[in-house]
Formats: structure tokens, C-alpha cells, sequence
């Protein structure tokens, strides 16, 4: 008797146990095509822009951008190409604290401070490649080899892009910011001339359009006359920037941008002005920009100033703030630069004091 009452409890187990799988199977199977149809809708929703704009404490306008007039919630993901990385991964990196004493100004704006460096004003578009981790670098990196040697260069995002392989992530699908200015100072990158992502009507690179891989690297300038080594310019070091305020105002200040990462929400897709603060929406993924500068609207709010590369059919003509001093999104947690090296520089920068790099 006590043994049928032991297979009894037994077989009640196994029902109940292959009832709960089955119900763990269910949901699984339904909250598939949720996900898909999330996926599938529009990153662009009136619905939004509209709870933004009735909100007179928002502090920033939203608008339906022309740049994500067709995207999916989907395509917009896919853009956001920064992989974060462990403590671990980030032991012994370098992370640089400015002495307190330096006298900063209530505004700065990298493009009036340098009105001589073109590239600070470029606002680029990355196409449908997840590739801002590298043009945050890129940018960057072109900006301070004006600042420093007075070079108006355009350095190579395809390279980068292309060439740094795993040790910078996956390409189109997503890369490590910090690992962009690493293989600055151990490979180089090369001049855009040499090996472009854009041309004069704009992206030529493949993955301006949907469902294109990562580029080959093919190790060769486009223009016969250039030679890929030659062409080729580094970064002294890599390093963070600590997260306190002061400390970011005080590097751009004195060297230059710098490349940022933050986390996005749906509603940072519908910023058109203003100073952003996330209101509405899910976590979409991380992104790499350009800091240029800072200020501190007629209402008191301080703001960061930044340069997107989603063409200048988003946001306010391609430019962007957000609150300086609250970690907003993440803002300031994962600021990264280098200073630009005077090895390879050819014989054609002859104003240029290659006795030096810019880290003396």
C-alpha cells in the first residue's frame, strides 16, 4: 500500500513538473512575436513627441526627425554599436584626474574655440552600420591633430572599422570605444582620403544600407598615389577621463574633444532641442559621440554639448545637449581620448614640430 501511495506522489511530481515546462514553453512561444512586433514598429511614435512637447518641464522639444523617418525600432537598435566591457576588461587603463586650480569657463564650445580646425564641425552620418564607436574615436582623434600640430586631417572610420577586427568588438555590429584609441596608438589609422566611408553626397561605405556586413580590410589606399603605411597617423596613449565634471571640462579644454558613451532610450530618437534628460521609453542600447563643450541655459540648467553622426536631419542640425552633472544616461562614466603622436608624419606637414608629441 505504501508503495502505491509513493508512485501516486511520483507521478503527481512528473505531471506537475512536465505542466510547469509546458507553461514555461507557451510563454516562451508567445512572447516571441511580442518582441518581433516590437522590433517591427516604428522607433518614431507621434505618441512621444507629443507627451514630450505637452510637458513644460521637459526642458527639451521632440520632433518626427526626417533621419528615422522609415526605421524600425529594430534598425534604430542596430545603430547603437557600443559593447560594454568589465571591470576586468578596463583594469589598467589609465584614468587621467586634472589638477583642481584650472579656471574654466561657464561656456565652451570646441568649434569657436578652434574656429581653425574644420573636422570639430563636421556633423557625419554612420549609415545603418553600428559603427559609433569608432566615429566617436575617429573624430576625436582628427579634431586634437589639428588643436595640437595645426593638421586639418580627416582620419580613416572604414579603417578602424574594418582593420581593428575582435580586439575592437564586431564592426557594424558593435565595438569598444576605449579599444578604438588603443589600436590608434598600436596600428595607426589612416587618412579618409586614403580609405573613405563617405563621399560628397554622403555615405559610400556598404553599410549605409540595411543588411550589409562589416567591411574586409583591405589594407590599400582607394587614390593610387597614397601609400596605406605612409598615410597612416597615431595616438601617444589611451586613456579614461574621470568621471567628475570638472575633470572632462578641464581635458577638452586643454587637448580637445573627447569620445563619450551613454545609454539611449526610444525618446533620445525624437530629440530635436533643448537640453535631453530621458523621459519615456525602453533601453534601446549604448552609443558613442563627440563632447565639443558645455554651458548653462538662461534657466539655469547645465548642459553638455555634443556632436552626433546621424546627419544633420536629426536632432538640432546634427548637435545635441544633455544635463551636465547628473550622470544623465550615463553621460559621465565612460569618457575616453588620447593625444595625437607625431611618428609617421609625412614630409608634406612641413609646419608641423615632429620633435615632440603632444603628451610632452
Amino acid at each position: 500500500m505504501a508503495a502505491t501511495s509513493r508512485t501516486r506522489i511520483s507521478l503527481v511530481i512528473i505531471l506537475l513538473l512536465l505542466e510547469a515546462i509546458f507553461t514555461i514553453q507557451l510563454q516562451a512561444i508567445a512572447g516571441k512575436p511580442d518582441l518581433q512586433l516590437k522590433l517591427d514598429n516604428k522607433i518614431l511614435q507621434e505618441s512621444v513627441v507629443n507627451l514630450i512637447n505637452d510637458n513644460a518641464q521637459a526642458g527639451w522639444r521632440a520632433s518626427m526627425n526626417p533621419q528615422f523617418a522609415n526605421y524600425t525600432v529594430g534598425q534604430f537598435m542596430h545603430l547603437l554599436g557600443v559593447k560594454p566591457m568589465s571591470e576586468g576588461d578596463l583594469r589598467g587603463i589609465s584614468v587621467v584626474t586634472h589638477k583642481k586650480g584650472l579656471k574654466l569657463p561657464k561656456m565652451f564650445d570646441a568649434r569657436t574655440a578652434w574656429p581653425q580646425c574644420i573636422t570639430i564641425g563636421d556633423i557625419r552620418g554612420q549609415g545603418h552600420c553600428g559603427s559609433c564607436w569608432a566615429f566617436g574615436a575617429v573624430e576625436a582623434l582628427s579634431d586634437r591633430f589639428c588643436i595640437h600640430f595645426g593638421m586639418n586631417i580627416s582620419l580613416s572610420v572604414n579603417d578602424l572599422l574594418a582593420c581593428c577586427g575582435f580586439m575592437c568588438g564586431d564592426g557594424c555590429d558593435g565595438g569598444y570605444p576605449i579599444s578604438a584609441w588603443r589600436y590608434f596608438v598600436h596600428t595607426g589609422v589612416v587618412t579618409e582620403e586614403c580609405d573613405p566611408y563617405f563621399d560628397n553626397n554622403g555615405c559610400t561605405h556598404p553599410g549605409c544600407e540595411p543588411a550589409y556586413p562589416t567591411p574586409k580590410c583591405e589594407k590599400r589606399c582607394k587614390k593610387q598615389n597614397l601609400l596605406w603605411q605612409d598615410s597612416k597617423h597615431f595616438s601617444v596613449d589611451a586613456y579614461r577621463i574621470n568621471s567628475d565634471p570638472y575633470n572632462i571640462m578641464a581635458e577638452i579644454l586643454m587637448n580637445g574633444p573627447v569620445e563619450v558613451s551613454f545609454t539611449v532610450y526610444e525618446d533620445f530618437a525624437h530629440y530635436k532641442s533643448g537640453v535631453y534628460r530621458h523621459l519615456t521609453g525602453e533601453e534601446m542600447g549604448g552609443h558613442a559621440v563627440k563632447l565639443i563643450g558645455w554651458g548653462t541655459t538662461n534657466d539655469g540648467e547645465d548642459y553638455w554639448l555634443l556632436a552626433n553622426q546621424w546627419n544633420r536631419s536629426w536632432g538640432d542640425d546634427g548637435y545635441f545637449m544633455i544635463r551636465r552633472g547628473t550622470n544623465e544616461c550615463g553621460i559621465e562614466e565612460d569618457v575616453v581620448a588620447g593625444l595625437p603622436s607625431s611618428r609617421n608624419i609625412i614630409i608634406e606637414y612641413g609646419h608641423v614640430d615632429v620633435s615632440h608629441d603632444a603628451s610632452i
